[in-house]
């Protein structure tokens, strides 16, 4: 019998006053890029598979904003931090421990409001072996110590956070900490109780905020687009799903899902441009789960992918091939209904319709097919 996956949260660390980014609220409770620092940072760990939770430790008198903040999404009550971000990570362990008990934790600064999935895979890979890892990246500036002196910068690298370790060992290296010393980051109290910390290659996109000017970075000028294309047959029923409106019909589409070859093929244009696979990929059909799903759940994946990224979808254009049922009548509620899945305004969706001139397996009526493209950046 194989091992059972190791349980695996994310603790994102809260709980400080940002006194240096400026404004009224703590940073991480600021709006930046259409939503607060503190749910990009929650909304990225969110979509990655290993993650099984997500808590957040928060300071005192914080209560409402991370209730404000986190509005519907389930992630358990807050954990009351202390007056350093070590006793603050210390209070989120404990409270872990208490309940939860994980195999693994990531903790991250929510400070950093943009985690790419590959620096998750690469944490949890290392954790497979290793009993801490952290994100690093090679330093590109030349450094010099303060009497002018210059050192070798291939020395050196700049550290990030998310910070992977094994619970247990994490845990009693914190409480054996001293209360009264200052540490840099985690991974240093883990080196103190004796731990090896792994080094995985870290993102530039993991950038802190700490400084006003930093609400004012420009959001990425790299443009990407991605390809769709589905196709489902016709079999026995009374209704389609299309572009996640049901439309009564002769028949029904055949899949092991609700067969939305519309939103399929939205999914996989974003899956696309995301270089994130096929929808086969993050949904197979082999697994159950999926039999007779809704498949605007798979589109909310792709968008969560792209906005855990930090980026934005911009525009999406759909064309669904077909003789039967008639798409007209009910374009422009697919516009709104797509819209509201992605999260973005109607202007920036397009449903198309046209026939093959009844060629093909589309033209007999045999099924639908679906083509997009999606633009995010």
């Amino acid at each position: 019998m194989a091992d059972a996956k190791p349980r695996t949260t994310a603790l994102i660390v809260a709980a400080g006053k940002g006194e240096r980014a400026g404004g009224e609220i703590p940073k991480q409770f600021r709006r930046f890029r259409g939503k607060p620092v503190l749910t990009h940072a929650i909304d990225a760990l969110a979509v990655h598979p290993a993650i099984d939770e997500i808590r957040v430790v928060i300071g005192s008198g914080q209560e409402e904003l991370y209730r404000e903040t986190i509005e519907t999404k389930e992630l358990g009550d807050p954990i009351i931090g202390g007056t350093t971000r070590q006793e603050s990570v210390r209070n989120g362990l404990e409270a872990l421990a208490a309940s939860t008990r994980p195999d693994r934790v990531l903790i991250h600064d929510a400070a950093r409001p943009f985690t790419p999935i590959a620096v998750v895979d690469r944490l949890v890979g290392a954790l497979d072996s290793e009993t801490a890892a952290i994100p690093a990246l090679p330093v590109v500036d030349s450094l010099a110590r303060t009497d002018g002196s210059t050192v070798d910068r291939a020395d050196f690298v700049t550290i990030q956070t998310p910070q992977a370790f094994h619970f247990d060992a994490i845990l009693a290296a914190h409480r054996a900490w001293a209360a009264d010393s200052s540490a840099t980051d985690d991974a240093a109290i883990a080196r103190s109780a004796g731990h090896e910390v792994a080094l995985v290659e870290g993102d530039p996109a993991l950038k802190k905020i700490t400084f006003a000017e930093d609400f004012a970075m420009p959001s990425p000028t790299i443009t990407r687009t991605g390809l769709g294309y589905d196709v489902h047959a016709f079999e026995d029923g009374d209704h389609v799903w299309l572009c996640g409106i049901q439309i009564p019909h002769s028949k029904s589409l055949a899949g092991h899902s609700d067969a939305d070859v519309g939103l399929h093929a939205l999914t996989d244009a974003i899956l696309g441009a995301l270089g994130e696979g096929d929808i086969g990929d993050h949904f197979p059909p082999s697994d159950p789960q999926w039999k007779g799903a809704a498949s605007y759940r798979f589109l909310e994946h792709a968008r969560d992918l792209t906005t855990g990224r930090g980026m934005a979808i911009h525009h999406v254009d759909l064309t669904l091939i077909c003789e039967a049922p008639k798409v007209g009548p009910h374009r422009s509620a697919m516009r709104t209904r797509i819209a509201e899945i992605l999260a973005i305004p109607e202007s920036s969706v397009s449903v198309k319709a046209t026939t093959t001139e009844r060629l093909g397996f589309t033209g007999r009526g045999e099924g639908i097919a679906a083509q997009a493209i999606a633009t995010i950046g």
